[in-house]
């Protein structure tokens, strides 16, 4: 006798649709899996077989087969355990197949029959809604996280007795749903905001510019200087996420495993700051069945390196790729994965070793070499892709002691916004999503410059030895300070606050 489910996995960041067909013939007792099913899959003949008998149904005594079509896609994870099983019942007419075509089933039995939550839920719904599918029954810890995607009946199961006598007509369940615009609303309040930190009013501006025109930003400065704290505040003046952009997001934490069971979407931009001691798999992700990295958990928000010198050298090389393409290419022998990896690189390091090279209060204790050595961890192909390098010294005491509070989050956060929609106008059908990406064909055609602009930048470039790429770098800056101040040309004030953001250019080498 045969019967049919069906279920998805996922690889990657993408969803497929796995149909289980499970045939019962006469034989010596047995169940076999086949279609390319990995280990985790394969180990579902002994939870799905205690599953079913500790609920007290009966498991067939006969031979079992198993087949997960397509059988050319491997199939890993837990999440076909629910399919499998409800595959066993039809055959035994516990259920009847007319109701099993009119679900997929996802989720991973414990030896009670309780359903156990599952990752990738809200790709595998998603794929759902563009195959068609009307019902979709998931663990109840995956409910919420489910709800989000419209169009679905979503019905969160928490036993395998449940789904049954759902599909028998004996258990109402009701479709769970939520509240997008309430999701998204209460999650725009941010906790840390730009009006808690004393001074450093060139830094705050800077961060301000690299919000709005998407730049990746290298602070420099002291220990105690306020560049962690500083750049913990980005995310509060970055615009609001689009639902769009929300999924986006909440699909790389599902499929990573770190959504909670409340958080059914992730609607604020996100910050994450790994350690420096992080692998390279650790930042970009991997492993034998890849999984998303900090660049991609860091997708639509923010990526924070602390101390970056310290980083390893092949570590900090391996985000030269996402940064430019946005999005990271993990390959193995048997696949080759793409996750989304559109982020803000914010990073900080120290002047020198011990912290306090040019400080006026503090004596530095290294040496040029130390110095020299330190500077250069960080490879030049990687400074060439970070826009904004500013100086963040030290706070006197006397402005700490003030108390004096400065400009809001809020506020900053409403010019950040109108630029972006002047960049959004500006770029419309294009691919282009931010000045930080412009080419040199967008730099030519958007960032036009008058005489006594081309003049000035002439000079800046002559005087500091400015390179190609430094030149289009000032000009996109530039464009963005324009957008901030409402402006549709570029005026010279414009270009001379640009020329402040790129201090590591105005240094002499050691």
């Amino acid at each position: 006798m045969l019967a049919r489910t069906l279920g998805s996995v996922v690889i990657g960041m993408t969803a497929f649709m796995v149909e289980t067909e499970l045939d019962v013939s006469p034989g010596l007792p047995g169940f076999n899996i086949v279609g390319l099913a990995e280990n985790a899959v394969k180990e579902s003949r002994e939870r799905v077989k205690a599953a079913i008998k500790n609920c007290g149904y009966r498991f067939p005594t006969q031979k079992i087969t198993a087949n997960l079509a397509p059988a050319d896609i491997k199939k890993e994870g837990t999440g076909l355990d629910l399919p499998i099983a409800l595959a066993i019942l039809c055959v035994s007419k516990v259920v009847s197949q007319e109701r099993l075509d009119n679900f997929l089933l996802v989720g991973e039995l414990s030896l009670d029959g309780s359903v156990r939550s599952a990752r990738g839920i809200l790709p595998i719904c998603l794929a759902a809604k563009k195959w068609g599918l009307k019902n979709v029954a998931v663990p109840k810890k995956n409910g919420r996280e489910a709800s989000v995607v419209e169009g679905l009946s979503i019905y969160p199961v928490s036993h395998l007795s449940e789904m049954v006598g759902l599909l028998r007509g004996e258990v109402q369940l009701s479709p769970v749903r939520s509240d997008i615009n309430r999701v998204l609303e209460a999650s725009r309040n941010m906790e840390e905001d730009f009006m808690d930190v004393s001074g450093q009013e060139s830094a705050k501006r800077a961060l301000e510019v690299a919000a709005a025109g998407g730049h990746n930003v290298l602070m420099t400065g002291p220990p105690g200087s306020g560049k962690t704290m500083l750049a913990r505040r980005l995310p509060s003046i970055l615009p609001p996420l689009t639902f769009d952009e929300a999924l986006e997001t909440t699909a790389v934490y599902s499929v990573a495993g770190l959504l909670g069971e409340n958080t059914p979407l992730i609607a604020r931009r996100p910050f994450c700051a790994p350690h420096h001691t992080i692998s390279d798999a650790g930042i970009i992700g991997g492993g034998s069945y890849p999984r998303p990295g900090q660049v991609s958990l860091a997708h639509n928000g923010v990526l924070f390196l602390d101390e970056l010198p310290e980083f390893k050298r092949h570590v900090l090389d391996s985000l030269r790729q996402p940064m430019e393409e946005g999005f990271v290419t993990i390959s193995r022998a048997a696949v080759t994965l793409r996750f989304p990896s559109r982020f803000t690189l914010i990073a900080a390091q120290n002047p020198c070793p011990c912290g306090f090279f040019g400080q006026e209060n503090q004596t530095c204790t290294c040496t040029p070499s130390q110095i020299h050595r330190y500077r250069t961890r960080v490879s030049g192909p990687l400074l060439d892709r970070i826009d904004i390098h500013i100086d963040v010294p030290a706070v006197p005491l006397e402005e700490l002691t003030k108390r004096r509070r400065g400009e809001p989050s809020s506020t900053i956060k409403k010019r950040v916004v109108e630029a972006k929609a002047r960049q959004q106008r500006r770029f419309t059908g294009m691919p282009v999503f931010s000045n930080a990406q412009m080419s040199v064909k967008e730099i030519n055609r958007f960032c036009n410059l008058n005489g006594e602009c081309k003049g000035f930048i002439e000079k800046v470039c002559s005087k500091l030895k400015l390179s190609a790429r430094a030149y289009h770098r000032i000009l996109k800056i530039a464009r963005t300070i324009a957008d901030i101040n409402g402006k549709d040309d570029i005026e010279t004030s414009h270009v001379a606050e640009a020329v402040q953001y790129r201090s590591l250019d105005r240094q002499t080498p050691f």
